[in-house]
Formats: C-alpha cells, structure tokens, sequence
C-alpha cells in the first residue's frame, strides 16, 4: 500500500459581530418616556380625549416594544447588509413613537367636533402610519370618526361614517368573524378589544389595521357606547414579514453552507494523505525519505478549497511528491480536486512521467464538462541515484535547501491546467544529495497569490530549517511563519529530506 502523510486543519474562527446597543439604549429610554406620559394620562371614563390620549400611549408602547424585540435580534445576528435597514426602520419607527406620545400632549387627531383635515400619506414603504380614532354610540346611534380613520379606510370624508353593523362590509372576508368576535366581546363581556384584521378598501387596496378600544359603561353599568382607535400596520408588517422571510432564507443558506462545509471537509480528509514520518523505500535501496506536510485553511472564507499535497511510493521503487491547486471553493472543487488527484496517482502508478502526466491531466481538465483552471508541481524522486524528475503546470517551482542556504530549481515550461488544448509540459531534473531538503507549496501562502512573496519568505527560513530534527520541525516553522497570516485562500506545504540508507 502507498505511504501517505499528516494534514493537521485548525478549526476556522467566526467572524467578529457589531452590537446596535446604542440603538437598544435608545428605544429602552424612549420607551421610559412613554411610559411616564402614560402614568400621567388618568382619564375620566367619559372623556373621549382622555380615552384617546391613553389609546395613543399604548400604541407607542406596543411599537417600541416591537421596535426593542427587533434590535435584539440584530444584535444576535443579523446580516449585514440588512443592518442600514433595519437601522432606518428603528429611526422611523421612533419618530413614530414619540410622535404618538408628543399628540397625547394636543390632541391631535382625538374624535371631538368636526373632522380634522388628515395628515399628507405617508410614503410607500414608510413604517410610519395613519392612527385614527371612533366611537359608536349605542344609545343614539351617532356615530364619530376622525379624519384619519376616513383615509385609513379610503372611505369617502363626505358619506356618512360606517355603524358596527356596516363596518364588516370594508374588512376582507377572511377576517370579518374576528372583527365580529371582538366587538361582541366588547360589548357584551366588557373587554378591551386588541387585535388586528385586514381591511378591503373601495379600490380594492387591502390594508391591515391593528384595533384597540373600550366599551363606555353609563351610570347603571350598560354599555352605553364603545371607541376604539384604529392604526394602519400595513408597512409595519410588510417589513416584518420581509425581515422573517429573510432570517429564514438566511438561516437555509447557512444550513446548506455548513452543509457543503463539512461534506466538502470530509472529502478533502478522505483524499489527502493522513501520514506522517519517514517514507522508507523497501528491497535494501540505499536511501529514504522524511516526508512532512500540512494544509492551512483561508482566513477569509469558511469554504474549502482545491488545494493538495500527496506523496506515494510507486511500484518500481520511486516516489511521487506533488502539490496543486484548483481554482475555486466549496464541493465542487473538492470533488474535482479528488478526481485530479485520483487520476495523477493512477497515471504515476502505471508509469507515466512528471510531464507527459501533466498533459494527460490538461486534457482531463479541458474535456470536463465543468471547465476549470489548475497548477501544479509533480516530481518523481529515484533513491537509487537521488534523482528528482520534475514537471509544473504555472506552479511555484520546489524550493531546494543545502547547507544553511535555499533557492528556488529553475523551472521547465509548463502551462497552467486547463488554459490551453494539446499544452506539453516539458520535464527538469536535479540531483540532490543526503541532508538535501525539498519543499514544495501552493500560492495562497501569503495574500494576493503572490507566489515570488511567499517563496522568499520560505527561503529566508533555511536557516531554522538547518537546524531543524527533521521534516516535522521544518513544517512546524512554516506553519509558525505564515499560520497567522491573513490569506485569502488555502495553502498547502509539503516537506521531503533526503535521507541515508
């Protein structure tokens, strides 16, 4: 069985959050403000303003409380492109509140005398809304409305406001057995009718209205009237509905990324070789290899990419080092790095050379039906003359140490996999000596994909790596050198010291 080698993978960290705690500090005190306007309204039962005033200040109270209940849920994790959103809708929505607490003060809008001109329409998509009021007097059966609840409904200022028996006429089919239910509650059990119910106006607009309101009790304890103030919620809930339509696809996209995460995490693991130590050649052959090698995931995406390492003892002796990189992140790449590398081994095991293995590999690339790009460095290692053969496909050439001192092996033409039909890949070799340290990597070792930088910065090492035990160690201070740098993509690292018989 083929030798294999040891992919250490540190577990990616999540990324750092913002808070909207100033926002939450912002509406809590705000609510606080509601709260004390509240305490201070004690209506007298028959006193329409009154009653109006207090409607008004649990209105405000309910839409803060919304408004607070929305920020918390920015806070635990919103995305980010909806945080200017819901900033703005927080802003609007506490204008609203403290416009409803500052009518509480005037009256604005209270049924009384007249109707009052209603306010301009606010904007489409504006959470800011309509808040009207009536009151049906069961005795005389006058009825009140203000100027707002007119526009709410469409409902013409010139005609008579609707009665309780007329108003199931306006609201959506679907919905007037709720609007009977809590005005029979009203009326007959003396409850505070709370609740919304979605109206049809004259044009045919729907609009959902959320409605609170009392009955009025007369001196005998009857119930001599009943009001109620009405708030076109329709924006509100859009937005809502938008927003939970949005966490829910945002929580399906997570699942099924961390879904292809992992897959494409146990393919990798199945593919790479799970080896570490020496490779010893067998049948007496007078030299061995001390293989070492680890992958460093991306710092800036959680998705897996194409990158490899492999090394394999062929049947004639010899031994296969190679690293490369697909293009791409996520199963895909993965499953077409799997298969790149399934076709590399069994092509060395039947023989084939570093480069003509290379254009056999482009042709695989260039016939797939998903076309991609890749690189790669294959290098065929002979013990028995410590002979290295060795092709790249637009690759970072191996980086050779002797003595305290590296440098890079001159690389032959080779084309990047994929780019080009009917590409030949021309073949180098090196004759390398005992205590000789090949190392071989990918380009995302430092930001920008910038081969040269990292090759540099892998040479300035050769001292440490003079000094070093072994293979292993020489891992470890590549890892140490470069495991904390920002990359912005994998990178792979594979480390080969020839050895004595």
């Amino acid at each position: 069985m083929p030798s294999h080698l040891f992919a250490d993978r540190p577990a990616p960290q999540p990324p750092e959050r913002g808070t909207v705690d100033a926002l939450i500090s912002q509406t809590q005190q705000l609510r606080g403000d509601v709260d004390a306007v509240r305490r201070d309204t004690v209506p007298d039962g028959t006193d329409p303003q009154g009653r109006w005033q207090r409607a008004l200040c649990e209105l405000a109270v309910h839409q803060l409380d919304d408004l607070n209940a929305h920020l918390g849920q920015l806070r635990a994790g919103t995305p980010a492109d909806a945080i200017t959103s819901t900033a703005s809708a927080a802003s609007a929505a506490s204008t609203e509140a403290a416009g409803s607490a500052a009518s509480v003060e005037d009256g604005d809008g209270a049924p009384g005398a007249g109707i009052p001109a209603p306010r301009p329409e606010p904007p489409r998509g504006s959470l800011l809304s309509r808040v009207g009021s009536a009151e049906w007097n069961l005795l005389t059966d006058e009825v009140t409305w203000s100027g707002e609840l007119y526009a709410i409904f469409g409902w013409d200022p010139a005609k008579q406001p609707l009665t309780l028996d007329e108003l199931p006429a306006l609201v959506h089919e679907d919905d007037q057995s709720l609007l009977t239910t809590m005005v029979t509650d009203c009326l007959v059990d003396g409850r505070p009718i709370d609740g919304e119910f979605r109206i049809v106006r004259p044009g045919g607009e729907v609009r959902t209205v959320h409605m609170m309101g009392e009955p009025v009790l007369d001196s005998d304890g009857m119930t001599a009237s009943m009001w109620a103030v009405l708030r076109d919620v329709s924006e509100l809930r859009r937005s809502q509905l938008a927003v939970r339509e949005s966490r829910e696809s945002l929580q399906l996209q997570q699942h099924l990324a961390q879904t292809e995460h992992r897959v494409a995490v146990e393919l990798q693991e199945a593919v790479l070789p799970p080896w570490r130590g020496s490779l010893q050649f067998p049948h007496g052959s007078p030299a061995a290899l001390d293989l070492a090698a680890h992958y460093l995931p991306s710092s800036s995406s959680a998705l897996i990419g194409g990158d490899w390492y492999d090394a394999m003892q062929l049947p004639d002796g010899d031994a296969l080092l190679s690293v490369g990189d697909l293009t791409g992140h996520g199963v895909a790449v993965t499953s077409g790095m799997a298969l790149l590398l399934g076709a590399l081994r069994g092509m060395a095991v039947a023989g084939s050379q570093p480069g003509p293995l290379l254009g056999h590999l482009n042709q695989m690339l260039d016939a797939s039906v998903q076309p991609a790009l890749g690189s790669a460095v294959c290098c065929r290692y002979e013990p028995v003359r410590r002979t290295l053969t060795w092709a790249q496909a637009g690759h970072p050439a191996p980086l050779l140490f002797r003595g305290g001192t590296g440098r890079a092996l001159t690389p032959p033409d080779g084309v990047l996999l994929g780019a080009t039909s009917g590409a030949v890949y021309a073949q180098a070799e090196e004759r390398l000596e005992v205590g000789d340290l090949l190392l071989l990597h990918t380009d995302g070792l430092v930001p920008g994909r910038d081969g040269t930088a990292g090759a540099e910065r892998l040479l300035a090492l050769a001292p440490r790596f003079a000094g070093a035990r072994g293979a292993q160690d020489c891992v470890r201070t590549v890892v140490e050198e470069f495991g904390q740098t920002e990359r912005e993509d994998d990178a792979c690292v594979l480390v080969a010291r020839i050895g004595a018989s």
